[in-house]
């Protein structure tokens, strides 16, 4: 009997997994494609931003996040999400110079103090004037790294002189201002920034600190001289494919949006705790800094 009633529920079991699996809702599968290398802090905090939210989603929709340029490199990354390669972004607008045109007056040199002020800013601009830039796309969040200083391997620049004819990394219009200065702005990627410098690409680049460690240039650069009267800074964003926001719920969207809020400042902060830690590395390493009058 015990039998007979064992063999009732597990074909009963069956039956119900079966009829019932094809009208249970679906996870939607969302690919986040970030080209920092995995230890870097924005690889670590949108790991903890993907895991988080995929809790709070509870099964609605769950983010897998591709690191190191393995899903798409920083300057595709713009295209690739739109075209659907990736669901999600990371990068920021001076890889795409012109994509993103309204949103390009966050690089411009503005004045920032910091990091976080940058960010802050960056996000209330898109908020009150929602670009057309980003038709393609749901912008989720914004942010900026530490206001970008002058880096140099062999050649300290104590003056505007010393600039002239420099070969700086520079992007976009990080780029313009570089050539404005006096030097020749280089559009290397950032993770070919050490390859660069060691090779003699580029003498030096105009970047923040937290490259230093984040990726170890500064084992090669030997002088810094931070120019904040000049106080910009490039502008990061996450991005989400616009077809792809619309397939969500609107339960789904709004624990997104909620949390991306939220998370916009955790992620500021940590630009500036890396912004220190890059100060630091760089120091340990003999490096110095020279203040410009």
């Amino acid at each position: 009997m015990g039998k007979k009633v064992a063999l009732v529920v597990f074909v009963a079991s069956f039956l119900f997994s079966m009829y019932s699996s094809p009208y249970a809702a679906e996870v939607i599968k969302l690919k986040f494609a970030n080209f920092f290398p995995p230890t870097h802090m924005n690889s670590v905090m949108m790991g903890k931003y993907c895991e988080e939210l995929n809790k709070k989603l509870a099964g609605k929709a769950e983010m897998t996040q591709y690191t190191g340029g393995t899903l798409l490199a920083a300057p595709k990354i713009a295209a690739g999400v739109a075209a659907g390669i990736a669901d999600i972004g990371l990068s920021n607008l001076s890889y795409t110079r012109g994509r993103f045109p309204v949103m390009e007056i966050m690089e411009l040199p503005l004045g920032f103090p910091s990091p976080w002020i940058a960010g802050h800013v960056a996000n209330d601009f898109y908020n009150k004037y929602q670009p057309k830039d980003f038709e393609a796309y749901h912008a989720l969040m914004f942010s900026s790294p530490g206001i970008l200083v002058i880096q140099t391997v062999s050649k300290p620049v104590k003056t505007l002189d010393d600039i002239k004819g420099m070969k700086l990394r520079g992007t976009g219009r990080i780029g313009d201002i570089v050539k404005t200065l006096g030097a020749i702005p280089i559009p290397l990627e950032t993770p070919d920034l050490y390859d660069g410098l060691k090779r003699n690409v580029i003498e030096g680049a105009f970047i923040s600190i937290e490259t230093m460690k984040g990726f170890k240039t500064g084992e090669l650069i030997k002088y810094v001289t931070p120019c904040w009267r000049i106080g910009c800074s490039y502008c990061f964003y996450v991005a989400m494919s616009k077809q792809k926001w619309n397939s969500l719920p609107p339960d789904a969207q709004k624990i997104i949006t909620d949390f991306s809020r939220e998370f916009i400042e955790r992620w500021t902060l940590e630009w500036t705790n890396i912004d220190i830690e890059g100060m630091e590395f760089f120091k340990s390493n003999g490096g110095k800094v020279e203040p410009i009058p």
